[in-house]
C-alpha cells in the first residue's frame, strides 16, 4: 500500500460502487506505509465493512484470493510492469489496470483506466459485476492471452528487435 500502487483512488472508487451495489465486498491485500489512511477513509466513507484488509499474502494466498475474486483492480499511478494482474488472469480473474502501467501495453484482455478517473474505474468495477457477457469475455480471453506469455519468447523477441536495429550479441 504506496502512493505508486493508487490504493486511495481504488478506495474512493470502492465508495461509488457501494453507493450503486451495496453487496459488494473488496479486499485491499498488502501492507506498506499508507495501510492506516486507507483503513481510516474506508471508515469515514462508511464503507469499512465492505472492505477487508488482509495484510500481506503470499503466492499461494494470491492465488486463491484471484480465484475468488469476481473482478481484481490495479491502480497503479506509476508501474513499470505490473506482474500481478497476469497472475490475476491466469486463475480466471477479469482485470481492470490503470493506463499508466507497463503491462497495459500488452494486455489486450483488460479493461483500462486512467489511475485518476475514480468514476471510470468504478464504473468499469460495475460493468465488469454486472454484465455477464463481458465478464465471461475478460475471463475466457484474458486466461487464454495469458496463458501465451512466455519469457523465452519474450527473450527472443527482444534479441530479434536488437539484431534489426543494428546489435551485435
Amino acid at each position: 500500500m504506496t502512493l505508486q500502487k493508487g490504493p486511495d483512488y481504488f478506495i474512493e472508487a470502492a465508495k461509488k460502487v457501494l453507493d450503486i451495489d451495496p453487496n459488494v465486498k473488496f479486499v485491499v491485500a498488502g501492507t506498506g506505509d499508507m495501510l492506516p489512511q486507507l483503513i481510516e477513509r474506508a471508515a469515514s466513507l462508511g464503507i469499512g465493512n465492505k472492505v477487508i484488509f488482509p495484510g500481506f499474502v503470499d503466492r499461494e494466498q494470491g492465488d486463491r484470493l484471484y480465484r475468488m475474486a469476481d473482478v481484481f483492480v490495479m491502480p497503479s499511478v506509476s508501474e513499470p510492469f505490473g506482474i500481478v494482474p497476469l497472475e490475476a488472469m491466469y486463475q480466471g480473474t477479469p482485470t481492470i489496470i490503470s493506463k499508466q502501467s507497463g503491462v497495459s501495453e500488452v494486455l489486450r484482455h483488460a479493461l483500462k483506466v486512467d489511475f485518476w478517473d475514480i468514476n471510470d474505474l468504478a464504473n468499469k468495477i460495475i460493468a465488469a459485476l454486472s454484465y455477464s457477457t463481458l465478464h465471461h469475455e475478460l475471463k475466457q480471453h484474458g486466461t487464454y492471452e495469458v496463458q501465451g506469455f512466455n519469457w523465452d519468447r519474450v527473450a527472443s523477441e527482444v534479441e530479434g528487435l536488437y539484431h534489426e536495429l543494428g546489435g551485435n550479441p
